[in-house]
């Protein structure tokens, strides 16, 4: 067998040539680290991996999942692995007791370091046994520099009917809170501190005239004298979110996505019978639905209040509005700011000009369309990508190298950008949420998206998530930003911009930055001996 270590930025695919080595490295403490170990044999055989080291250590193995669109045809840039269909390096598998090795094929497994505080040289010895044991070493510095509180605002969507779906649960059902405070745990764990919180069921990728299933956490009564809400399903909602690490709550649209033009799919009990009274067929601008709303909202911030979060909470009017929108838009936010005025509000947008009619508070601008408003030095800012930021800026498509995915913590910092979005966490149905797809057979929502645009952890047999790779990286761009705060906090924000653009070799930008992972590995290492310094 040969064995070469390697860093987290590598996606080995079975003929994959030997990676540069990678063997040491540091990281402060609290900081989650990983690299990899590619083992290639001449004959195939079963091994059995031990890990000896004073750290607490996972070891999981890299596989592969298929992909059909990993790449819009008309739409990409160089800096793809590949875009021809194919299986790609993603999904992290709990290791086996003996894991299968073929013959002359790269087999990848990663190793992550668990936040510690336990500071200074700790050798990690890996030994693979398969009649004879081989043993490589890793050396990890943990530095007695702590890494500090994340302050920018992340939200992945959490798509808790998918969970439902998959697993075959009743919504608010025990299994049902069990498998989401599963799948809550592991976003908090990679910096997500922000929660999409489906008051009503989110109006997202959602076909006109058709709904997804009923994750409503308000409990609606209609009667003659009007309305009537129960938050306690919310109150189990937000405690559960505050006790699995969220900080931030991000109110679930309350029109239509791409438009504004109609209400949400509401459900409430009226004389005993449990029916949809607002949805497609409401439209926005209805007397009846702003009546609704203008009430609902004026409880719903008083129960926020009282709940001591409203400082901690967004809210949305529709997603990604375009300038025909505008009226409609215009119509729904005043039907909104009636009860809402105090609250802080945000939506994804493009144009630079719908954000000048000043109806959007906070933008959440892609990454693509982010110039014009760091020009113009809007604050707060949040910026987004998805399937539509495929050329030229950070992205997280499988097809993509991992350093274009684990830049993005560095221009977060550099240009202060206050949250960042993206739309799937977890979205396990195809485009417009027609059906439902297994994520092991289907990465791409049946042909919409890249493959990884719409989810980065899939389902185990028990209700637990199993990580991608890409959720990994993305961690530890988050990480490389917290670091980066850290200097700012140090030695001033001039200087730590500076520093990152003079360790990486150029004035970075969002659609300019380093295209190879020795940039990034080299910048955090000078990074850290500037912290320890």
């Amino acid at each position: 067998m040969k064995i070469t270590l390697c860093s987290s930025l590598e996606k080995i695919f079975p003929d994959s040539p030997a990676p540069k080595p990678f063997t040491s490295a540091s990281c402060l403490c609290g900081e989650r680290f990983s690299f990899q170990a590619v083992v290639y044999s001449e004959k195939k055989s079963d091994v059995a991996i031990s890990v000896s080291s004073t750290l607490d250590i996972s070891v999981r193995r890299v596989g592969f999942v298929p992909s059909k669109l990993p790449a819009y045809l008309d739409k990409h840039d160089a800096d793809y692995i590949s875009i021809q269909p194919g299986n790609f390096p993603d999904v992290l598998y709990p290791v086996k007791p003996l894991e299968h090795i073929p013959s002359k094929t790269a087999v990848a497994f990663w190793f992550t370091v668990e936040p510690t505080d336990f500071f200074g040289n700790h050798d990690i010895s890996i030994s693979f046994s398969s009649g004879k044991t081989e043993t490589v070493n890793f050396m990890l510095t943990v530095l007695p520099v702590s890494l500090p509180k994340q302050k920018l605002i992340c939200t992945q969507w959490f798509h808790s009917d998918c969970l439902a779906v998959h697993y075959g649960c009743e919504v608010f059902s025990d299994e049902y809170w069990r498998i989401v405070e599963s799948f809550m745990r592991t976003a908090a764990k990679h910096g997500q501190n922000m929660i999409l919180t489906p008051v009503f069921t989110p109006p997202l990728d959602t076909e006109i005239g058709g709904e997804r299933p009923t994750v409503q956490l308000v409990k609606v009564i209609k009667s003659d004298g009007g309305y009537s809400f129960d938050f306690s399903l919310l109150d189990k909602w937000i405690d559960l979110s505050l006790s699995c690490g969220f900080e931030w709550f991000e109110i679930s649209h309350l029109f239509t996505q791409w438009g504004a033009l109609h209400a949400p799919k509401i459900m409430a009990y009226e004389n005993g019978e449990y029916k949809r009274i607002f949805g497609w067929e409401t439209d926005a601008s209805s007397e009846e639905y702003s009546s609704f709303l203008k009430v609902f909202l004026s409880e719903l911030v008083s129960y926020l209040k009282d709940k001591g979060i409203a400082d901690k909470c967004f809210f949305h009017v529709s997603d990604e509005p375009n300038e025909e929108d505008i009226p409609a838009y215009k119509n729904a936010l005043d039907i909104v700011l009636t009860s809402t005025k105090d609250m802080r509000r945000f939506d994804a947008l493009s144009k630079y000009d719908f954000y000048q009619k000043g109806l959007v508070q906070t933008p959440v601008v892609s990454l693509n369309h982010i110039k014009p408003f760091l020009e113009n030095r809007v604050s707060p800012l949040w910026a987004y990508y998805c399937c539509g930021q495929n050329k030229f800026v950070p992205n997280r498509f499988m097809a993509m190298p991992s350093y274009r995915s684990r830049i993005l913590g560095t221009l977060l910092f550099k240009f202060d950008i206050e949250g960042f979005l993206q739309w799937g966490y977890n979205f396990w149905f195809t485009q417009l949420s027609k059906s439902a797809i297994d994520p092991y057979k289907v990465t791409d929502a049946g042909e919409a998206f890249p493959s990884g645009d719409s989810f980065v952890v899939y389902p185990d047999e028990n209700g637990e998530p199993i990580e991608s790779l890409r959720l990994v990286v993305f961690g530890e761009a988050l990480q490389d930003m917290r670091a980066l705060q850290l200097l700012a906090d140090k030695k001033g924000v001039q200087y730590a911009k500076e520093f990152l653009d003079r360790t990486l070799g150029a004035e970075l930008h969002f659609d300019e930055y380093p295209k190879n992972s020795d940039a990034i590995l080299n910048m955090r290492a000078q990074l850290n001996k500037e912290l320890f310094a």
